[in-house]
């Protein structure tokens, strides 16, 4: 039999440090979930930014003085897709949300992901090759990590948002590639920070590189329809790679690519996670297309979430660096140990509020932290308890 003491040994490292994961089965209520003891906690811990999917879960639970849509959505197809979409996973469905994403994305084309994840870690790695330099943020997500890595191409992480260092880095290097890749997260998952996207991309032209941005937590929640920060900073039409999730504003399940026709078709043909993964469920896809209109439709919902982010911040005293990041619905609240940040969010468990404690290594060293997310289904008593009880732990 395999010996896997060498596994044992590490889980009780993690144990000692306070850093052991496991899987908790909770039920999700609304803006509540309940606890395996029949706690019923708050909900600040959830990427559904907009209350979608909690509305196709048929309860949004608001009552705020903005209520969110009313009607259920139809999600009676049901069973899963059978099948990858270069064989016969690929139904009307799927076509038709992808067109409604490249509509909303404003872009030739677009092809769906079974998670984000795989779309940024399956788009990079397909896109970037031998002779090639990708330049990436300090910060990216680990899909994206894993892209670079799973490339062939020459990988320089530069510090978090350093527009200049990625200049400084081409007018020193671009001669050496045929081609360069600036991968960036447009929000930053565990900090709510929003790149220089606009900056980056005129590096980019000046460099002749190509930018690839993940817009995860920006789709639904930040532009002028909704497409996310490109959109915000006006960069859109030439930021000609964008990736996205279906999972997190949408409401959904899923991820997608957002690309010129050639960079799809690319994807189609020689993308490992696209190619060789089982297709969207079809109930997923109902979900994502419901979702996509609810976002064009109401803008209210993403006015409200920005308006209880910024709220939240000033009364937390936790500054951003422009208006826009102050409108991010992700809100650290930085403990510095793993020991003190447990302890408060167990503090706030017993209190009746889901904040989930985020510890390295998904956060650097000495930067464990309380993440506060924030939905447009939160009323304004909810935030206002959340606050009085972080306030007295502090």
């Amino acid at each position: 039999m395999t010996n896997f003491d060498y596994l044992t040994q590490r889980q009780q490292s993690l144990q000692e440090h306070q850093r052991f994961r496991t899987l908790i089965p909770r039920e999700l209520d609304g803006v509540h979930l309940i606890e395996p003891d029949g706690r019923r906690l708050l909900n600040f811990g959830s990427n559904d930014y907009l209350g979608l999917a909690m509305q196709m879960r048929g309860h949004d639970g608001n009552h705020d003085e903005q209520p969110l849509v009313d009607g259920d959505l139809d999600l009676r197809t049901t069973g899963g897709s059978a099948a990858s979409a270069l064989l016969s996973g690929w139904t009307n469905q799927h076509q038709c949300l992808s067109e409604q994403i490249a509509e909303l994305e404003e872009t030739e084309a677009a092809v769906l992901f079974p998670s984000g994840f795989a779309a940024c870690s399956g788009a990079i790695s397909a896109l970037a090759e031998a002779g090639d330099l990708i330049l990436s943020d300090e910060l990216n997500h680990a899909s994206l990590i894993d892209g670079c890595r799973l490339s062939r191409a020459d990988c320089v992480v530069y510090p978090h948002g350093d527009w200049r260092k990625v200049d400084l880095i081409l007018q020193q290097r671009r001669q050496q590639y045929d081609r360069v890749w600036i991968v960036t997260n447009t929000v930053f998952g565990m900090d709510g920070r929003i790149a220089p996207v606009d900056r980056l991309q005129v590096i980019a032209q000046r460099h002749d590189a190509s930018v690839i941005a993940d817009e995860a937590h920006g789709t639904g929640v930040f532009g002028n329809d909704g497409s996310g920060v490109c959109d915000t900073f006006g960069v859109k039409d030439q930021i000609a790679i964008r990736i996205g999730t279906l999972s997190k504003a949408i409401g959904s399940q899923g991820g997608f690519v957002a690309a010129p026709r050639v960079v799809v078709d690319h994807l189609i043909n020689h993308c490992r996670p696209l190619i060789y993964s089982t297709s969207l469920t079809p109930a997923a896809v109902t979900a994502a297309a419901a979702g996509i209109r609810d976002i064009l439709s109401r803008p209210g919902r993403r006015e409200r979430v920005q308006k209880l982010a910024r709220y939240v911040r000033s009364e937390l005293s936790i500054e951003a660096a422009s208006d826009l990041e102050a409108s991010v619905p992700i809100i650290p609240v930085v403990m510095g140990t793993d020991s003190r940040v447990i302890e408060v969010s167990s503090q706030l468990a017993k209190s009746g509020f889901y904040v989930p404690a985020i510890r390295p290594p998904t956060v650097p060293e000495g930067t464990a932290r309380l993440r506060i997310s924030l939905s447009a289904a939160h009323r304004s008593e909810m935030i206002d308890e959340l606050l009085t009880a972080i306030r007295g732990l502090m």
